[in-house]
């Protein structure tokens, strides 16, 4: 009995240490028995041990390979039998659909077949996954909830943007809801439907009818989409909600060796351009997998538009598509005639590698043209773009990339660019993408040729312009003429896309020759420097300045938004003396002294056009001319522009100061004063105010002056020295003296009338003094015309009265009426005197200015040499 007992006791200590030895060694042992059952090259492993909690069997993490891959991962799974079903739940499972490939493609005979033998496999169980990700699909991760019997089995799927509730009892798959959710959606895929599911399980829905609603951000209408067949023909209709006409008909039909599309036909209707064409497509082999189906079909287009009707055609096949290695030829071809443009194209290539990842590869003789006008006045006379060579997938765009663009506008001329690059893994902020360009044009309006080149790059989020050399030959507008202007990189443009360190920044230099003006002025060779620094090229700030040889500088900043440039410009004190250039040689006129400075503020947008306001302020200005010298010139020009018209003295009136003009008769004490809009009109007048100055002893003043001009403006002359008068005139044959005063109706926009109806008047006794040679000459040689003139010899004027009238040619018509007393030969004798003149005011001007005129030349020829001309 002892030893029966040992033998007992040692046989179940064998049994514990052989249980421990199992438990402790399980995430060894176990996956290689259940290995056993697995398909071929496949295996799992466990992360821990599994423990027994609560009547449940606990993984803590199990991952299943397909080769090397970890085809699913599963976390916090538990299995137990509750209520006789079993109950499996899973915290997190994770498939991983780039693994399928790595599966073996031969299946077990063992495997059942027919539906009936699947389910009658099923076991009573309830699963629940927590939450359910397959990649590469991420944002479609859910949780699953599957109820499995032998007679009813029941799958609920519920995500942010994929939700599925369906119910298979036998043969009759009824689909409750598919609710699928994604950006282009402007509301969620909804279908509903009843399928009857073939005997076998991979054989494909013997009947069914499927319909849906469909709602795209870019598609004005929703969709409604009908899927129905029965046996082996069916056909799917999308149709826009109120058109009984379907968008996309595709009949089919299946047989036992193929699948065949025929006579599909699809549509696009557009207000400006309508699309269709026609789909046939074959599946040859394809119950043999998708692994061994052959496809081939074709796809074409046709339009009606610039030039006539197109047709482009697209043609896959035969190849097939696979997990792994995918292999189908494609080729479009033809030409697509639209309203304003042609497209023609020959576009072979292949499209290769997993048909989850797939890449397409063009071919030799890959090329794209375009012709016709993409903008309101911009004409493509040839687009082209080589493609030969280029892969286009997932990871993005490999290959050698061109395009030569020859095209002209109407109203500026034509031009011809290039862009030539390589691309790398490229897709927009992903890759790499280096390119060159260079071209050149002309530029009709400026009549100016011009020419571009430059490099630059698309490097993940960062695109950069390393290189910029672009500029004309000349500009020539409206009497403006520019000498070679360039523009180039001071520092390279860079721009950052990504959102957390968002930046843009570039530095640029617009050098130019020589500016001619048409009046004979000229500014020296100029050039603008300026920087920008934002977050993109629809915000940054900017900031600069212009110089021209000795003139500036003249500092500006600003900043874009996307729709608005602003900006303000500074230019600080600087003498006049330094825009001596910008003057005509031929208006002989030279400025001595003085200082400018001025600050505008600007800005620009498609809607509002061009905005300004600031202000020109002129200090202590002398200008010289051949016949007069102004000195101590203050002028003040505060304006505003808006919408093409000026305001003029916004805040303040603009302001012209000048304490004196030395000229013929010189002025002193100038004032005038300007405010209004220019263009002005009735409701926004042009007013000009306070105009003073004092000539010849006396003063002149105009109160106002409006434009339009409804009334004239009265000139009122006050205590005009009829001495001095005489003396700037230099008469040999006469004198006088004493005092006038007047008043003149002045009109600057009368057809007729300058000066109309205006008056002067003696302001105390006047004299008048005849020269004694010319009085006895003219009495030697005729006695009755020295005897009428003995009066006027010397004549003391108690009143003098005239009236004058002043056209716009220069024709002035006097009448004067004197009383006075005249004295010869000691005798005094009473003189009433009626006089009409008539003479050209303007010839009579310059006949009167000449001699001061050359006076002028000679002394400044005198005292100035080096301002000669030079000898031709």
């Amino acid at each position: 009995m002892r030893r029966g007992l040992r033998q007992t006791l040692a046989a179940l200590l064998a049994l514990i240490v052989l249980v421990l030895g199992l438990l402790l060694t399980v995430t060894q042992w176990l996956p290689r028995v259940v290995g056993l059952w697995l398909p071929d090259d496949t295996r799992i492993a466990l992360d821990g041990a599994p423990g027994w909690h609560a009547g449940n069997l606990r993984f803590p993490a199990v991952r299943y390979y397909a080769g090397e891959c970890v085809l699913a991962q599963v976390e916090e799974a538990q299995i137990g039998w509750h209520q006789h079903r079993w109950r499996v739940q899973a915290g997190n499972v994770q498939l991983n659909s780039d693994c399928l490939q790595s599966l073996p493609q031969n299946s077990s005979s063992a495997v059942p077949r027919s539906l009936a033998e699947w389910q009658q496999r099923l076991p009573d169980a309830d699963v629940q996954i927590d939450r359910l990700t397959l990649l590469p699909w991420p944002h479609y991760a859910g949780r699953l909830n599957v109820t499995l019997d032998k007679r009813v089995q029941r799958v609920r799927y519920q995500g942010e943007n994929l939700h599925v509730d369906a119910q298979l009892q036998g043969q009759q798959l009824h689909l409750t809801q598919l609710k699928l959710a994604s950006p282009a959606l402007t509301s969620p895929l909804t279908l509903t439907g009843e399928f009857t599911l073939a005997t076998l399980a991979q054989g494909v829905p013997v009947a069914g009818d499927l319909h849906g609603e469909l709602d795209l951000a870019q598609w004005q209408q929703p969709l409604a989409i009908a899927l129905n067949w029965q046996q082996r023909q069916g056909e799917l209709q999308v149709t826009q909600q109120g058109d009984d006409r379907p968008l996309l008909r595709l009949p089919w039909q299946a047989d036992s060796e193929q699948i065949r599309i025929h006579d599909g036909e699809w549509r696009l209707p557009q207000a400006d351009q309508s699309f269709a064409g026609g789909v046939a497509l074959t599946l040859q082999n394809w119950q043999n997998g998708l692994a061994q189906t052959e496809i081939s079909g074709r796809a074409n287009l046709l339009t009606r538009g610039r030039g006539g009707k197109g047709n482009a055609v697209l043609s896959v096949g035969p190849g097939v598509l696979r997990l792994t290695d995918s292999a189908l030829p494609f080729q479009l071809t033809g030409e697509s005639k639209l309203a304003d443009m042609q497209l023609f194209g020959s576009l072979p290539g292949l499209m290769h590698g997993s048909i989850l990842a797939p890449q397409f590869t063009l071919k030799p003789g890959a090329l794209l043209r375009l012709r016709g006008r993409v903008l309101s006045m911009l004409d493509v006379d040839e687009a082209r773009w080589p493609l030969a060579g280029v892969t286009l997938g997932a990871n993005g765009i490999n290959g050698r990339l061109q395009a030569i663009l020859r095209a002209h506008d109407s109203g500026l001329g034509r031009f011809t660019l290039h862009l030539d690059g390589h691309a790398n893994h490229f897709w927009p902020d992903r890759g790499r993408w280096s390119w060159r360009y260079w071209g050149k044009g002309e530029m009709v309006p400026l009549q100016a040729h011009w020419d571009v080149k430059g490099t630059g790059s698309w490097q993940g989020t960062l695109i950069a312009l390393d290189t910029l050399d672009t500029g004309f030959d000349q500009l020539a507008y409206g009497g403006v003429t520019v000498a070679t202007p360039r523009l180039r990189l001071s520092a390279p443009v860079r721009w950052e896309r990504d959102p957390t360190r968002a930046a843009f920044t570039g530095g640029f230099t617009l050098r130019a020759g020589e500016t001619q003006f048409g009046y004979g002025g000229r500014l020296p060779p100029s050039r603008l420097d300026f920087q920008a620094v934002g977050d993109d090229p629809g915000h940054f700030q900017w900031r600069g300045q212009l110089t021209a040889a000795e003139i500036g500088p003249l500092r500006v900043h600003g900043r874009w938004d996307g729709e608005r440039l602003r900006g303000e410009a500074w230019w600080p004190s600087q003498s006049l003396a330094v825009f001596q250039p910008l003057l005509s040689s031929d208006m002989k006129m030279r400025i001595q002294s003085g200082q400018l400075r001025a600050q505008v503020a600007f800005s620009a947008a498609p809607a509002q056009g061009f905005e300004a306001g600031g202000f020109w302020a002129v200090k202590q200005g002398s200008v010289w001319m051949p016949d007069s010298e102004i000195n101590g010139i203050d002028f003040t020009l505060p304006f505003r522009l808006k919408s093409h018209q000026w305001q003029l003295g916004r805040r303040g009136p603009v302001s012209l100061r000048i304490a004196e003009v030395k000229n013929q008769f010189a002025l002193q004490n100038i004032t005038a004063d300007l405010q209004g809009h220019y263009p002005w009109q009735a409701r926004q007048p042009l007013t000009l105010s306070n105009v003073n100055f004092d000539l010849l002893g006396g003063h002149v003043s105009m109160p106002w002056l409006s434009l339009p001009q409804l009334q004239p403006a009265r000139v009122t002359l006050r205590s005009i020295n009829l001495s001095r008068l005489v003396t700037a005139l230099k008469p040999k044959q006469f004198a006088m003296s004493g005092e006038v005063n007047g008043e003149l109706p002045l009109w600057v926009n009368n057809p007729r009338w300058l000066i109309e109806k205006g008056w002067i008047a003696n302001s105390g006794p006047l004299t008048f003094r005849l020269d004694k040679d010319m009085a006895d000459a003219i009495v030697k040689n005729n006695v009755a015309a020295g005897a009428a003139l003995d009066w006027l010899r010397y004549m003391e004027m108690s009143r003098a009265w005239a009236t004058l009238d002043l056209d716009n040619v220069g024709n002035l018509s006097l009448q004067a009426q004197v009383n006075g007393t005249s004295q010869f030969s000691n005798r005094r004798q009473q003189v009433n005197l009626n006089y009409h003149h008539q003479e050209n005011l303007f010839q009579l001007w310059r006949s009167l200015r000449f001699g001061d005129n050359l006076q002028s030349w000679v002394e400044q020829h005198a005292t100035l040499p080096s301002r000669k001309d030079p000898q031709p």
